[in-house]
């Protein structure tokens, strides 16, 4: 098995998987994107945070080298890695998405999106995918109503208000449909990311430092444009993006789903006053999910298409829609941090093994345990 096929198999342990197919796409993907070398450190990190002497252990190597080529592969987008006040960063391997695939945003090529184009269908098996959503989707603000007792967590502008460290980052969807000469005529500077991982993307310039209220003024564009608001599958939100089916690739896939609300992550379902609607349409352009469509002269809403985003909502002049929260049992429990949603991940892929996940805890700890030095 030679260094990229091993790199494969050690990016599908993780949670998010990296599925193979049989025209090798994912293999020609990671020769893009990783040298000889590069593939080599990775197959040495875990999902832990590690300093470079922990991981240079592992993988036998000189602990300056280890964290030169780190560094390398964190600007490449190959790697995460975290970068406190005080102390030495510490690296960790990464999903391809989400993860290496957006950290590879103004670096596209052609090229390079022609065979991501061949791998998402078979990466997005939406019944795999879904099992324990990386995404959810909430509702613009300016659809909920007060009676609703909406959590911290199902609003944008309260995510927004509870964090301190903003960028704004250019939406790599776009970027991708753009080089394919489908250019959406929607804002570019739409991905939200915060704390950490807003340091991320400034350490690597890809992101742009914003304020708090530029981040809720880009909120308001989202609704403004019909962007549909999909933040971390966690109640302690890392990112936010604002997208649309035309060229989000989770998007897209939902739509493709014959009952996208079945899979996807939301609390709340469109509703129609049908003696209320004029029938004007504004909706139908509106929805992403094409769960609104025109009967006799009035509109009417598939449940099984809607995932509660509430564009439709914010946009009809007569107040004919609004958005209710599904019962309980309809409703799946949001995870309390992303750890927690790649254990669930990991989890219903299967991957919660000595050779997954539990495996990389167990030798992560040894490793620091043991690594020389600081």
């Amino acid at each position: 098995m030679d260094i990229y096929q091993k790199l494969a198999k050690h990016l599908d342990n993780l949670p998010g998987g990296f599925p193979s197919t049989e025209s090798g796409v994912e293999i020609r993907i990671l020769k893009r994107l990783f040298t000889p070398e590069n593939a080599a450190l990775a197959l040495y990190l875990t999902l832990i945070p590690e300093e470079p002497r922990v991981i240079a252990r592992r993988a036998g190597m000189d602990k300056e080298i280890v964290r030169r080529q780190l560094e390398e592969m964190v600007q490449k987008g190959l790697i995460y890695a975290i970068y406190p006040e005080k102390g030495q960063p510490k690296y960790q391997a990464s999903h391809y998405a989400c993860g290496i695939w957006e950290f590879q945003v103004n670096r596209l090529t052609p090229e390079f999106v022609k065979d991501m184009e061949e791998y998402w269908p078979t990466f997005f098996d939406l019944d795999d995918w879904q099992k324990t959503p990386q995404f959810r989707t909430i509702p613009v603000d300016q659809s909920i109503n007060v009676e609703h007792h909406v959590m911290s967590y199902e609003q944008a502008a309260e995510i927004v208000r509870k964090h301190e460290i903003f960028s704004v980052n250019p939406c790599i969807c776009r970027q991708e449909q753009g080089l394919k000469g489908n250019t959406c005529k929607r804002p570019m500077e739409t991905c939200l990311m915060f704390g950490n991982v807003a340091e991320f993307y400034l350490h690597r310039g890809t992101g742009r430092r914003i304020s708090r209220e530029e981040a809720l003024d880009i909120l308001h564009q989202a609704n403004k444009n019909g962007l549909v608001i999909q933040p971390s599958n966690s109640k302690d939100v890392s990112f936010l993006c604002c997208c649309c089916s035309c060229c989000c690739s989770v998007l897209k896939n939902l739509k493709r789903h014959p009952r996208p609300a079945s899979i996807v992550l939301t609390p709340f379902v469109a509703q129609l006053d049908v003696d209320t609607c004029t029938g004007c349409g504004t909706c139908i352009d509106r929805c992403q999910m094409e769960a609104i469509k025109e009967y006799d002269s009035r509109v009417s809403i598939d449940a099984d298409r809607c995932i509660g985003c509430g564009l439709c909502v914010t946009e009809c002049a007569v107040q004919a829609i609004s958005l209710s929260r599904k019962p309980e049992s309809a409703q799946k429990k949001v995870p309390k941090d992303m750890n927690q949603t790649y254990i669930n991940l990991a989890k219903g892929r299967g991957k919660l093994t000595t050779t997954g996940m539990v495996g990389m805890l167990v030798k992560s700890k040894v490793d620091r345990l043991l690594a020389p030095g600081k």
